[in-house]
């Protein structure tokens, strides 16, 4: 029976992590969109780099964050 909780715990923990994960990637993915529409819209060379440098920011995140995912993924 011991086992069992174990496993229970460990599968709500997973699926809490999951879930967890799911939020940060889709709020990485409006970052990314938000940089990009930021990048679209300015002249200034300045913030130009600047937007560059926070989509690059974002889509490091974002495939940081899948591998994470899909490694919790297989875990399961």
């Amino acid at each position: 029976m011991r086992k069992q909780d174990a496993d229970r715990k460990r599968t709500a923990a997973l699926c809490l992590e999951r879930q967890s994960l799911r939020v940060e990637i889709e709020d990485t993915r409006h970052r990314i969109d938000s940089a990009r529409n930021h990048f679209e819209q300015v002249v200034d060379p300045t913030l130009i780099d600047c937007y560059i440098y926070e989509l690059n920011a974002a889509q490091l995140r974002y495939q940081f964050l899948l591998r994470r995912f899909k490694n919790l993924e297989a875990e399961a």
